[in-house]
C-alpha cells in the first residue's frame, strides 16, 4: 500500500528467561519472538496467523509495551516507542489501543458501561461533564448498542455486545491503531461475522490501522489486507490477501491454508498433513525452523537458516529455500 508506515517493526525479540536454583541463575530462554519484522500503514489491516505458541500474542503485548522487549526497535508514527520511560509512554497509549480475546474478563464487572467507556477519556483528560457524557453516548452508536444501555454492567449483556463495549473502550481516546488479539474467537460465527463487519466500518470510517491476531484464517481472508504467517518466533511469509489465499509459497502456509474447512463438499482439496509435534521456543532447531516438520525438507535447510526473501508478485516475501537460486 502506498499510504505512509504507521507502526514499524524491525527485528524485534521477545526471550523470557528461565530460571532455575535458589538463586535464580538463568538455564535458557523461550524464544517467544526472535526477529520479526513488518511495517503497518494508516488504514491498512495487518493479520498475524499461525498456530498456538508461534508468537503472536506476545508480538502484540511487546508492541503495545505490556512485555518489554529484549531487543529491536518499535516506531509509531515516525517517533521509537520501544525505548521510553514510563512517562512518555502516555501519549503513545493514547494511540494505540487493544481488545482482548475475551470480552467477559477483559472488562470491570464492578463497573457500568458509561464507566468503562468514559474511564480512558478521563485518563487522558479529553473531557469532562456533559461533553464526557456526550462523547460515551457517541461511542455507544458507532459501535451500535442503544444508548440506554450505558448504565447496565457486564453481565447484563452477550459476548457480542461485550466485545462491542471493548472495541468502543479501544476507540475511546481517539486511537489511531487497535491490536486485536483473537477479539472473535470467543464468539459465535454468525457474531463473529457482525463484530468483523463492525471493525471494517470503523475502519473506513476512521481510517484505523488494525493488527489483527488470529487463528481463524476465515475470517482474516474477510477482513484482511495482508497476512503475516509466523512460526516458532518467526515471521515465514507475509503477503497481500489475494496472493497469500492463491499462491501461497511456504509449505507451512500451504499447510495452515490447506486445513481450512471448504463449505461446498464438491470441491476437493488436498490436504497437507504436517507430521510431528511444534517444536520447543526454549531449543528450537537448527537452520529453518520448520524443517522438522516440513515434506520438502533438504538438507541445506537443517544447517542454513532462510531469510524472508522476494518470492512472487511486488510485496510476497518468504522464508524457504525452496526455488531459490
Amino acid at each position: 500500500m502506498s499510504a505512509p508506515a504507521l507502526l514499524e517493526v524491525n527485528v524485534l525479540k521477545k526471550h523470557y528467561k528461565l530460571n532455575s536454583g535458589f538463586f535464580g541463575g538463568a538455564r535458557g530462554f523461550v524464544y517467544a519472538l526472535d526477529g520479526v519484522s513488518f511495517t503497518l500503514s494508516k488504514g491498512e489491516t495487518l493479520s498475524v496467523v499461525g498456530e498456538s505458541g508461534c508468537g503472536k500474542s506476545t508480538l502484540g503485548k511487546t508492541i503495545l509495551r505490556l512485555v518489554e522487549p529484549t531487543d529491536g526497535e518499535i516506531w509509531l508514527d515516525g517517533t521509537r516507542i520501544d525505548n521510553l520511560k514510563s512517562g512518555q509512554l502516555r501519549q503513545m497509549r493514547r494511540r494505540v489501543q487493544v481488545v482482548f480475546q475475551d470480552p467477559f474478563s477483559s472488562l470491570n464487572p464492578r463497573q457500568k458501561v458509561r464507566d468503562i467507556i468514559a474511564e480512558p477519556i478521563i485518563n487522558f483528560g479529553l473531557a469532562s461533564g456533559s461533553e464526557l457524557d456526550d462523547r460515551v453516548a457517541a461511542l455507544m452508536d458507532k459501535v451500535r448498542l442503544p444508548r440506554d444501555a450505558m448504565m447496565r454492567f457486564p453481565h447484563e449483556f452477550s459476548g457480542g455486545q461485550r466485545q462491542r463495549i471493548g472495541i468502543a473502550r479501544a476507540l475511546a481516546p481517539g486511537a489511531d491503531l487497535i491490536i486485536c488479539d483473537e477479539a472473535v474467537s470467543a464468539l459465535d460465527v454468525s457474531v463473529k461475522a457482525q463484530i468483523v463487519n463492525l471493525l471494517s466500518d470503523l475502519q473506513d470510517e476512521l481510517g484505523l490501522a488494525l493488527l489483527f491476531i488470529s487463528h481463524d484464517l476465515a475470517i482474516v481472508e474477510h477482513l484482511t489486507h495482508r497476512v503475516a504467517v509466523m512460526y516458532l518466533g518467526k515471521i515465514v511469509e507475509l503477503a497481500d490477501r489475494e496472493t497469500l489465499f492463491s499462491a501461497p509459497h511456504h509449505p507451512y502456509t500451504r499447510a495452515l491454508l490447506s486445513a481450512v474447512p471448504v463449505p461446498d463438499p464438491s470441491i476437493k482439496r488436498e490436504r497437507v498433513m504436517l507430521k510431528g509435534d511444534v517444536p520447543s521456543p526454549i531449543n528450537p532447531p537448527s537452520g529453518c525452523r520448520f524443517h522438522t516438520r516440513c515434506p520438502f525438507v533438504m538438507d541445506r535447510c537443517r544447517t542454513e537458516e532462510p531469510v524472508l526473501r522476494p518470492v512472487g508478485p511486488a510485496g510476497q516475501v518468504s522464508a524457504c529455500h525452496l526455488d531459490a537460486a
